[in-house]
């Protein structure tokens, strides 16, 4: 078999996996009255979805997870090689990028689960406090981070530069620590920004998985090709219940692990901080978030945006929740191309 084979098979299970659970879960967490509380700061309009089943989310993990594993075991058994054509330099440390970019995922959808849980259990939308939120990913960040260290994947493509060695010295290290706990934490929660409405997360993250798809096949890492399938499959297979007017949410249970699931890529292709230009969505999203709340604080009171984060903003603006999913999903698609022809044409390939 080879990775292109693989990567249908990825994707179809979890598509088929995921659209089908939700005959199965929606009317399950119907049952169990886990519905969304609507809170009164949000857009008038959004009150009429209160009560739509949250923690969808479940569909998709089970879905990618599955996938994946599935895909994997066929592939491996059929004589396929997981790792890149850099295998014999990296010495099969993408084959731990792959199993700890997948419990990065599955450990920041925990907490998700348990935030959505509180907020049920208790009858409000507040969940878990920021502080009990943030330990809690912090957590999951540092052990993934600790499984790249030891595993010497500190290795990064920087475009035109080459490879960069962060096992150097411990300034290089230091370095490593730092921005790789800046960038996991803060792409997990942008992510989870950008679950505000209808289908947003789900479309943006789809272009973010084809993304990811063309660098696997680029890196020749049939691991990442395959991942990112399931990713792919997984996140269409939920727009079938998701899309505007959704049937379900995917809560932080789903947002959280997407997130975790987004970084990791990241982190497979050997070149994180392309995940500015490829989740160019994301970043906007907490960008708009961040100075809403600074410019609110410097001017005691004052707005840049009608709310925030900014595709509330063009809720406010009279646009429609399809509209915004399309349009920000074509602008998430050209950070995609450009961090692609970045990578491509800055010696990643080579």
């Amino acid at each position: 078999m080879n990775s292109t084979v693989a990567l249908i098979i990825s994707a179809v299970i979890a598509f088929g996996v995921t659209a089908g659970l939700g005959f199965v879960i929606i009317p399950w967490l119907h049952k169990l009255k886990f519905g969304q509380t609507i809170l009164d700061i949000g857009p008038k309009w959004h009150k009429k979805k209160q009560g739509t089943p949250n923690m969808g989310g479940l569909m998709f993990i089970i879905g990618i997870v599955l996938s994946f594993t599935v895909t994997v075991l066929i592939y491996h058994f059929s004589g396929g090689k997981l790792e890149s054509e850099y295998s014999s330099i990296m010495n099969g440390r993408e084959l731990v990028l792959l199993l700890a970019g997948l419990i990065l995922a599955l450990g920041c959808g925990a907490v998700g689960f348990i935030d959505d849980y509180t907020k049920i259990k208790l009858k409000r939308n507040e969940g878990l406090s920021p502080k009990q939120k943030t330990l809690g990913q912090l957590i999951v960040t540092l052990g993934y981070i600790t499984t790249l260290w030891v595993s010497h994947n500190t290795s990064w493509y920087i475009p035109f530069l080459g490879r960069v060695n962060f096992e150097k010295n411990i300034f290089t290290a230091v370095v490593f620590w730092l921005l790789s706990i800046f960038i996991v934490y803060g792409c997990v929660n942008s992510v989870n920004l950008t679950d505000g409405i209808d289908g947003l997360c789900s479309s943006v993250t789809a272009t973010v998985a084809i993304a990811f798809i063309a660098l696997g096949y680029i890196q020749g890492f049939a691991g990442l090709t395959i991942f990112s399938g399931a990713l792919l499959g997984g996140v269409l297979g939920f727009l079938c219940w998701n899309w505007n007017p959704a049937k379900t949410f995917m809560g932080d249970t789903g947002s959280l692990f997407l997130g975790g699931m987004v970084v990791a890529l990241g982190y497979m292709c050997k070149c994180p901080i392309i995940l500015l230009p490829i989740g160019i969505v994301y970043v906007c999203e907490t960008m708009s978030d961040i100075i809403q709340i600074g410019y609110f604080k410097i001017t005691h009171g004052k707005r840049v945006f009608k709310m925030a984060p900014i595709h509330h903003h063009f809720e406010m603006c009279g646009w429609k929740e399809k509209k915004i999913c399309v349009v920000f999903s074509l602008v998430n698609a050209i950070g995609c191309v450009i961090g692609v022809l970045l990578l491509y044409f800055g010696n990643f390939a080579k």
